[in-house]
């Protein structure tokens, strides 16, 4: 069965490209060519946002009752539910996460986004009656914001879409999605469960393209809210397009956050943990936790362990369920994490294990031996800059206080954990350590609560009430005060 497609989603229907040009997807694994389709122009940018404007302004969508655009998006969870295998093969097939983590997070984590906001939808106070201050009553309403430009990046494409998506909808809001070249061919799969699900046409639009089409789609006037996840330096050139135009925008970016292992945490549990943390995804992960923090006088036993854990891991083929690692998603992508390996030998931290050069038994594929530096410090680049691959860097710390001090000398603040057998006192650690998110002895990503970052780490939150208001604005009107 071929993966090709020759249309993009707008309006509601399949519509041609208004160019011959295509997006080839290569398996990272292979190397070979897996499919081809079109990518986007301004023109299909146009026409996309045109469609979105449409059905925003004179559509039934913001018009429906939250009730009804609830019962819309409880089908299209449906139908969403009965594809993950589908949609997680899709993701290990463009953009190579291993099996093992599409299945545990590549689409069940997306499907769980749906129904948890639809769970904060029941309840959200879209429209409420307070006392005002004058004596007479206000009614304060959350109603959509707008057109909405939803732009993922390629390492978790449908979790970072319908963390856009799904609260877009629920809120009234019509959307603009723009694919990253890497990751196009799911979201054709979404496309059509949405179309099965009822949403009107015109409600989701969805043009893959590369980055001057979504240059042109930040800035387009017909978008009201841009809500982006990718690189902090990307960020930085939306969020100044959009506080030029006064456009709301929210922005996820990238993170180089801290694994705490304080001296009485169980080195056997904590190795486990810090495997996921920090190499989930084959290290492409914005809370990837690779600076890992250990005490001077605990320091060889935590480099030791971590050592033992990540050389034992299986890297190869992301189809084969025993794969732990896999390849990063682009040549490019692996040019620049064997840049970063070259660098920290450079800056003077010591290989322990991994380093330069292919993995064994791999002769192809844009592959990287998972590396762990020790006798880092803080202020090299390796510990500074997002390096987005399996690379880790082991920084001494004196005391707790250090520790901190440590985590939050970072231009970033996304996630974090400490490891401890004193659960008081890593959440007092917890609570001093400056970033959006943070694990005592674990980390997750609870859909209830607000996930988002401080500093260079983004603007905004997603998940949890605080992002379903993400997409809305907030009207007060004023009524009579009361006679006499």
């Amino acid at each position: 069965m071929t993966l090709d497609r020759d249309a993009f989603f707008i309006g509601g229907e399949w519509a041609a490209p208004a160019s011959d040009q295509l997006l080839q997807v290569v398996s990272p694994h292979s190397e070979e060519v897996v499919a081809r389709v079109p990518e986007g122009t301004a023109a299909d940018i146009d026409a996309a946002v045109a469609a979105a404007r449409t059905a925003f302004d004179e559509g039934p969508w913001p018009r429906m009752t939250p009730a009804e655009r609830i019962a819309v998006v409880e089908a299209f969870s449906g139908l969403y539910a009965a594809n993950l295998e589908q949609m997680a093969g899709l993701i290990t097939t463009e953009m190579g996460s291993p099996t093992s983590f599409s299945n545990l997070a590549q689409s069940p984590a997306p499907w769980m986004q749906i129904e948890a906001f639809l769970a904060v939808a029941r309840e959200f106070p879209w429209e409420e009656a307070r006392t005002g201050a004058l004596g007479s009553d206000v009614i304060v309403r959350h109603e959509p914001v707008g057109v909405v430009a939803a732009i993922p990046p390629w390492n978790v494409p449908q979790f970072t879409i319908m963390s856009k998506l799904v609260p877009a909808l629920l809120a009234g809001c019509t959307v603009v999605v723009k694919p990253a070249p890497e990751s196009p061919l799911d979201p054709y799969l979404m496309a059509e469960l949405l179309q099965e699900a009822g949403v009107p046409p015109g409600v989701v639009n969805i043009v893959a393209a590369g980055r001057e089409a979504g240059a042109h789609l930040v800035a387009h006037p017909g978008v009201d809210k841009v809500a982006f996840t990718g690189s902090t330096a990307a960020g930085r050139a939306i969020g100044a397009v959009c506080g030029e135009q006064l456009k709301r925008v929210s922005l996820e970016l990238g993170g180089k956050s801290a694994a705490i292992v304080l001296d009485d945490a169980d080195l056997g549990p904590t190795m486990e943990g810090l495997k996921f943390v920090a190499l989930m995804n084959s290290g492409q992960a914005c809370v990837a936790q690779t600076r890992i923090l250990a005490s001077r006088s605990n320091y060889d036993a935590v480099v030791d362990a971590l050592a033992e854990t990540v050389s034992a891991m299986t890297v190869g083929d992301p189809a084969d369920p025993a794969t732990e690692i896999g390849p990063m998603v682009a040549q490019r992508q692996q040019e620049r994490v064997e840049k970063y390996i070259a660098l920290g030998q450079e800056e003077g931290a010591r290989v322990v294990t991994g380093g330069l050069g292919m993995p064994d038994g791999l002769d192809r594929g844009w592959y990287v031996r998972p590396t762990v530096f020790a006798d880092v410090d803080n202020g090299m680049r390796i510990a500074q800059e997002e390096i987005f691959g399996p690379v880790l860097s082991v920084i001494p710390y004196d005391d707790v206080d250090d520790a901190v001090r440590i985590a939050n000398d970072s231009d970033y603040g996304l996630a974090g954990t400490v490891w401890t057998s004193d659960a008081e006192a890593g959440l007092d650690v917890a609570r001093r350590v400056r970033t959006g998110t943070y694990g005592v002895n674990t980390y997750t990503m609870d859909f209830a609560a607000p996930f988002g970052g401080f500093k260079a780490s983004g603007v905004g939150r997603e998940f949890g009430p605080e992002g379903l208001a993400q997409y809305t604005e907030v009207k007060s009107i004023y009524t009579p005060l009361p006679e006499g």
